[in-house]
């Protein structure tokens, strides 16, 4: 066996992925804070770093003690006057290359310090000029300074700000700027959108760490049990003609789901009255109420945790928008021609983009914890509803398709509309999940202008095939099929960060 590891090797140890867990021992799927600042926060590598004159210095007495070395041992040990001659002519140089070394370092030192004080002298000439700063104010000057700083040892800013002064209308600059900007770990706007992510996400972390359970992303064939819900006392009927009113309104959806159920042995349920027909066009106005009015849902948890999360949900929320708010504020001032009303728009969608990449799923995941009841009672209602024709849905027959396309797998009416909202969790920016709303909505009245033509036998506008009352009950036929309760926790979050007008 000796002789079989000499050839073969030691036997490869095992290796096993490191788990993270929080203290009750459950698996937790976010790095801790000083994981992700580790990610986060990278070392600035320059390919050509200058050297101190001390480090010059440094360099050439390694040079100088080899050559001596080598000339030492070529010496005999009769020529003891020539080793002695070769050593104090060493430690001579090697003196002389330090205290000249020294001499530049302080000059460079002073000049440094002198162009410090010059260009926080501009940086303090651009804020108002108050007697009593706070630290965050002295903060921004601080930075503004280095960016400053920064702009005299680079040349890309300068020629930026000069294609923006050349093109102040080419909103395509403005993308790329910031692109490129934050390419460069070492300028301070990038390490301060660094530093502000790994201060969100200390305040995140915790919240989500203890939460009971993590929600798993829209599963697929949920399943309930008789006993979670009074909503599978209902049946439904094989051509999926159920009376929707009755059965949305029956039991409220944000209720806990044991409650209305009995005890054991409490005795047998009472009777259910028999369904009444309503009319088909308001059968699901319940349930556009629930998916329209989120905030009339009251939530049935404890109120202790879950007042103090939603606290330090906000406290997280606030932190978020200031970030943003300095981020902005400190890229308007390192490059002025981005001061315009459309290029700040562009410029605060770049930046929360980068800013929100790493932090949107824990952000999440604390969301999905303070809604989770209202999740469960959509998840309810799609699941009792997923057969659920598109005509018992209150949509217009006119706004359906006609013939041979409502049958056959994949005829789903507005099944594009639900594969492009199935997107929506991908997304890891506010702006990118709006823009995949809007781009659901736009292909609802794209599918109800082709449905609506094709039964006069007319093209219509998209703007007149559909009006506001035909839309909510195709946008809440699109979310049922969806099969995304996360929905719920998805549009509170972008309630928050999505910026009005």
């Amino acid at each position: 066996t000796l002789a079989a590891e000499r050839i073969l090797g030691p036997a490869p140890t095992s290796r096993h992925r490191r788990v993270y867990s929080d203290e009750g021992g459950k698996l937790s799927p976010f790095l801790p804070p000083e994981m992700f600042q580790k990610l986060q926060i990278t070392e600035v590598q320059s390919g050509k770093k200058e050297l101190t004159p001390l480090e010059e210095a440094s360099l050439q007495n390694q040079k100088l003690r080899a050559t001596y070395e080598a000339r030492l041992a070529r010496l005999n040990p009769s020529q003891a006057m020539q080793k002695t001659s070769l050593t104090l002519s060493l430690q001579r140089q090697m003196m002389e290359n330090l205290v000249i070394a020294k001499a530049r370092e302080e000059t460079l030192q002073r000049k440094m310090e002198e162009r410090r004080l010059r260009l926080q002298e501009a940086a303090n000439r651009r804020f108002s000029s108050n007697a009593v700063l706070t630290p965050e104010e002295q903060e921004q000057r601080a930075i503004y300074a280095a960016i400053l700083e920064y702009e005299q040892d680079h040349d890309w800013p300068r020629s930026w700000k000069i294609q923006l002064k050349k093109n102040p209308n080419d909103l395509s600059l403005v993308p790329k700027l910031i692109s490129h900007l934050l390419s460069f770990a070492d300028h301070p706007i990038c390490q301060l959108l660094k530093k502000l992510q790994c201060s969100v996400y200390s305040r995140v972390y915790p919240l989500v760490s203890r939460s009971a359970a993590f929600l798993s992303p829209a599963p697929e064939g949920r399943r309930l049990r008789s006993s979670q819900s009074l909503h599978s006392m209902f049946s439904v009927q094989e051509n999926n003609k159920l009376n929707l009113r009755h059965s949305l309104s029956g039991t409220p959806f944000i209720e806990d789901q044991s409650v209305g159920i009995p005890a054991a042995g409490s005795g047998p349920l009472p009777e259910e009255p028999p369904l009444v027909p309503v009319e088909r066009e308001s059968s699901f106005e319940d349930l556009e109420q629930f998916l329209s009015a989120s905030e009339r849902w009251p939530v049935r948890t404890p109120t202790g945790r879950k007042a103090s999360q939603q606290e330090q949900l906000k406290a997280a929320v606030k932190d978020i928008h200031n970030a943003i708010d300095r981020l902005l504020s400190l890229t308007l001032l390192a490059f002025e021609g981005l001061n315009t009303a459309s290029a700040k728009d562009q410029c605060v969608a770049r930046l929360e983009e980068a800013f929100f990449a790493p932090l949107w799923a824990p952000l999440l995941a604390v969301y999905r914890n303070v809604y989770k009841s209202r999740e469960a009672a959509l998840s309810r209602s799609m699941e009792l509803h997923r057969n659920v024709a598109p005509s018992d849905a209150g949509i217009s027959a006119k706004l359906l398709p006609q013939g041979k396309r409502t049958k056959g797998p994949g005829a789903c009416p507005y099944g594009a509309a639900v594969q492009e909202l199935m997107l929506l969790p991908l997304g890891s920016c506010p702006q990118k999940k709006l823009e995949c709303i809007v781009r659901t909505l736009r292909i609802i009245c794209e599918c109800a202008e082709e449905y609506c033509g094709s039964s006069e036998g007319k093209p219509h506008p998209a703007s007149a095939a559909i009006g506001a009352d035909d839309l909510l009950p195709i946008l809440s036929f699109v979310v049922l099929k969806s099969n995304l309760p996360q929905l719920v926790s998805e549009c509170a979050a972008l309630e928050e960060f999505i910026h009005e007008g």
